[in-house]
């Protein structure tokens, strides 16, 4: 089991994290190794609450950057410890987010003096309901620690900047029949067999491409789950079917929740879990900034990410990783380690 992590190299730290295996819920140790890690650097004041590491710099800068990643990953699907072919590095969480991860740790060892303060926070639960996320909770209990002129979500980007994100919501509707054996089917009615109308309207849906500030979001109505039955000889009497919604950012929740309510008519939904999208916020002079720093190349976010939290809160962030998103939560998922030391030299000049 890793016992410390060494934060001078980006790309080896990047294998370290990913040796360290930290499925939604079960980011302990890794969180204890990052705290550990980080208080070894007197320059910065660190602080734990829960599984989150807030880590910051208190030069007297004028401006303030926060970075941010989360610690967790989707379950692991045989690729932990990781493994390197060349420039390639795979392994779970390599992509998402654990390449971001060792950027920001690596930057926040090595710039004890940069132009801006900075703010590096590190959480739990990203990759489940919302109701978990750490970055959730800092939010709500200690906003403080957040505050900042830009906020750099360290996401999979593959070195773009990605603005604002979509938002996201889960329904489940159920539908309902009569139990019967099913040597004699006939007595009964069969809800999964119900359910072929639900799933045919999500096969026939035409999802909407929305451009806002020159990024380009496209919707997305998709049956993620469906569970029913109970016996090998027995016809299901309730089938229930989980749609998920990720939604451009001009809608507000309450408007993606009633859109998916026209198109599942007439069946009662239950929401079971929503977050808001988030605009590009292009416009802010800091994020201009950063953009011209990186490149000048932007996209739209699809997916949703934390970008959205601290846009409630009135600070423009934006999206800026090395890891493909394309890759994400694969089994075969990897990252380019040249990549990796891009974004380490990139973001230091930015920051520096």
């Amino acid at each position: 089991m890793t016992t410390a992590l060494d934060l001078t190299d980006p790309v080896a730290l990047t294998a370290a994290l990913v040796d360290v295996e930290s499925v939604s819920g079960g980011e302990a140790h890794l969180a204890d190794l990052v705290e550990r890690a980080l208080r070894a650097h007197d320059h910065l004041d660190v602080v734990r609450d829960g599984n989150c590491v807030v880590a910051r710099t208190h030069l007297g800068r004028p401006q303030r950057v926060l970075l941010a990643g989360h610690l967790d990953t989707v379950p692991t699907a045989g690729n932990v410890p990781s493994r390197r072919e060349g420039d390639v590095l795979f392994g779970c969480g390599t992509s998402d987010m654990k390449a971001g991860d060792a950027v920001l740790l690596h930057l926040a060892a090595t710039l004890p003096a940069p132009a801006y303060d900075l703010t590096f926070v590190l959480y739990d639960n990203e990759e489940v309901a919302a109701e978990h996320n750490g970055l959730k909770r800092l939010a709500e209990t200690r906003a403080d620690l957040l505050q900042a002129d830009l906020a750099l979500l360290m996401e999979p980007t593959d070195g773009l900047v990605e603005a604002g994100c979509q938002g996201t919501l889960r329904v489940q509707l159920t539908l309902t029949g009569r139990r019967a054996h099913s040597a004699r089917s006939w007595l009964g009615d069969n809800a999964v067999h119900r359910a072929a109308g639900v799933l045919a309207t999500l096969a026939a849906y035409e999802p909407r491409s929305v451009e806002i500030d020159g990024c380009t979001y496209r919707e997305g109505l998709s049956a993620v789950r469906i569970e029913g039955g109970v016996a090998g000889n027995v016809v299901p009497d309730a089938c229930t079917v989980t749609v998920n919604f990720r939604f451009a950012p001009d809608r507000s929740e309450a408007e993606a929740l009633a859109h998916v309510q026209t198109v599942l008519a007439p069946h009662a939904l239950v929401l079971t879990d929503t977050s808001p999208g988030a605009l590009p916020g292009l416009s802010a002079p800091a994020a201009q900034h950063f953009v011209r720093a990186v490149g000048g190349r932007v996209s739209a976010k699809y997916g949703w990410t934390d970008v959205a939290r601290f846009a409630a809160l009135g600070i423009p962030a934006l999206n800026y990783g090395p890891g493909d998103p394309g890759l994400a939560h694969t089994r075969d998922e990897h990252v380019d380690v040249r990549k990796v030391a891009e974004a380490a030299e990139l973001l230091r000049s930015y920051l520096a």
